[in-house]
């Protein structure tokens, strides 16, 4: 889950933000609550959130000296500014401070949620390139995904038979449906109870886990791009790179050059 912060002086809108929004199925826990500038900072490099929610004006130290004292000290979080009509003139200061969006009190639920999913991105971004920056002279594969964290989770012998399918077939032809004739059972419950336990589509854990396969092949240096997306069980080149920028944010020839740097 991501991490959340909210930090805001008038108790009747951070509780009703906090009670309002229904942050678990938007993939997000609230994990702290500040009343100024000065007690956000405190939580900040307490809880090290993934998202700061902030009012701008508030007692004892603002909104924009919270994320600036925060930066100065190199936590890493997304930000999001709540703000009432007339400060705008805060926008550039806030741009500068890397702010993804700015939300006008009363909070509209709609634009929120799709502040947060804007935020979820952007997190799920730096830590993706935080991922491959990460590799090392003394790393043979750089584990992105690995679908083996799914098997027995809910004891159900058919998503493990369907998990077990993508590990030793992922570069062939495969689909659920195929795999749902061979346990004799329907597409729509394998389908169903595969999204239960792993909480991702059959096609997404199948794409992941072919892109991890690619990962080892492109830090080997020894095929070109279209083999590589072969060998992983693409049939379609340009769908290859746009599933691999989709996960890993990078294109496959960038995050090859990138790697002959590390690797050197």
């Amino acid at each position: 889950m991501i991490k959340i912060l909210v930090v805001e002086d008038e108790n009747i809108i951070r509780k009703g933000l906090i009670g309002t929004i229904d942050w678990l199925s938007a993939g997000f826990v609230v994990a702290g609550e500040a009343i100024n500038g000065k007690d956000g900072l405190e939580k900040i490099e307490k809880i090290k959130p993934d998202l700061v929610i902030t009012d701008i004006r508030m007692p004892v130290m603002d909104g924009l000296e919270m994320l600036r004292k925060a930066e100065e000290k190199s936590f890493k979080f997304e930000k999001i500014l709540l703000t009432s009509y007339g400060e705008f003139e805060y926008a550039q200061e806030g741009i500068k401070l890397g702010v993804i969006d700015y939300i006008l009190k009363p909070i509209d639920e709609d634009i929120f949620y799709k502040a947060l999913e804007k935020a979820k991105e952007k997190i799920k971004r730096r830590e993706t390139l935080e991922t491959v920056k990460n590799i090392s002279e003394d790393d043979t594969e750089l584990e992105f995904f690995n679908p083996k964290i799914f098997l027995g989770k809910d004891k159900n012998i058919y998503v493990d038979k369907a998990i077990e399918k993508i590990i030793s077939s992922y570069a062939e032809k495969l689909n659920i449906k195929d795999i749902a004739e061979e346990l004799d059972i329907s597409a729509s419950y394998l389908s169903r109870k595969f999204k239960d336990v792993t909480g991702e589509t059959f096609l997404d854990i199948l794409n992941k886990y072919r892109i991890q396969k690619s990962i080892k092949l492109l830090q080997k240096q020894e095929y070109k791009i279209y083999e590589i997306s072969e060998k992983v069980g693409f049939t379609d080149y340009k769908h290859f790179c746009n599933v691999f920028k989709k996960y890993l944010h990078t294109a496959p020839g960038d995050f090859a050059k990138k790697n002959v740097v590390v690797m050197k």
